[in-house]
């Protein structure tokens, strides 16, 4: 029978990349709220510290580390520094990643390039180092890419097509860390308002209302604990119904009308 103590994440340890801000920030605090001590990285330092200090704040033991996750000695360092203090790790969220909007001839070697490594090899790297740490303890890894993973992104062309990548990587990482005991996972958001990507998102951009920070939180909360134990090797989306819309829009008056 399920039971509220299994939302809980009591005892679990969870990394969270790009923590600092926006979706990461509410995913590491929303874990800690619901039990699980955490280890946080990010390059922007300032605000990271005021993640970790929210999640002790809630009685969690939070470490943190500046690390670039495109670099993989700096993840393995971050990743050694975690597995010293809390012996283990449960749960692995790949939230850090990124884009900027171009015209694909207007895109550069060296600027796709970044965007892989940002939003693919990233993800990779944090694996490698990860799984090892999870050996017996039923892990969770979730990855967070996007509704482009699922349909067209003119304007950001190479970085749809990198969280696309993070989606079949999560399937076949699920079969093959499935006799592990380590559940593979994506949740997949539309635009969600964060300092990123603005605030200011109007109601009409999505067909239930704006998007938020905490509407991801939840369901990372999910896919990590144990009422998710038989989910794995799937995407959740988060995008208020506009992917099943199949790219139409609420206008106002409650008509549609196509993005």
């Amino acid at each position: 029978m399920v039971t509220p103590d299994d939302l809980r994440l009591d005892g679990r340890v969870a990394v969270v990349t790009g923590a600092a801000i926006g979706i990461g920030r509410a995913v590491a605090t929303t874990l800690a709220a619901f039990g699980a001590d955490l280890a946080l990285c990010d390059r922007d330092t300032k605000n990271l510290a005021y993640t970790a200090a929210t999640a002790e704040a809630l009685g969690r033991d939070a470490v943190r580390a500046e690390a670039d996750v495109r670099d993989e000695q700096a993840v393995s360092a971050f990743l050694d520094a975690t597995g010293e203090h809390f012996g283990g790790v449960d749960i692995l969220v790949n939230n850090a990643g990124g884009g900027f909007a171009a015209d694909f001839l207007d895109v550069s070697a060296k600027g796709e390039a970044a965007l892989v490594a940002e939003n693919f090899t990233s993800v990779t790297n944090l694996v490698r180092a990860t799984v090892p740490l999870m050996e017996g303890r039923d892990g969770s890894i979730v990855n967070i890419t996007s509704i482009e993973a699922h349909r067209a992104g003119p304007g950001y062309t190479v970085y749809a097509a990198m969280k696309a990548a993070v989606a079949n990587l999560t399937k076949s990482l699920a079969l093959e860390f499935g006799p592990q005991g380590i559940r593979v996972n994506c949740v997949a958001p539309d635009v969600i308002a964060t300092p990123g990507v603005g605030m200011d998102m109007p109601d009409g951009a999505a067909l239930l209302r704006a998007g938020h920070v905490d509407d991801v939180a939840g369901v990372v909360a999910f896919l990590a604990g144990d009422l998710s134990s038989f989910v794995t090797g799937t995407t959740v989306h988060v995008d208020g119904g506009n992917l099943a819309a199949g790219g139409w829009r609420r206008r106002d008056d409650g008509t549609f009308s196509p993005s």
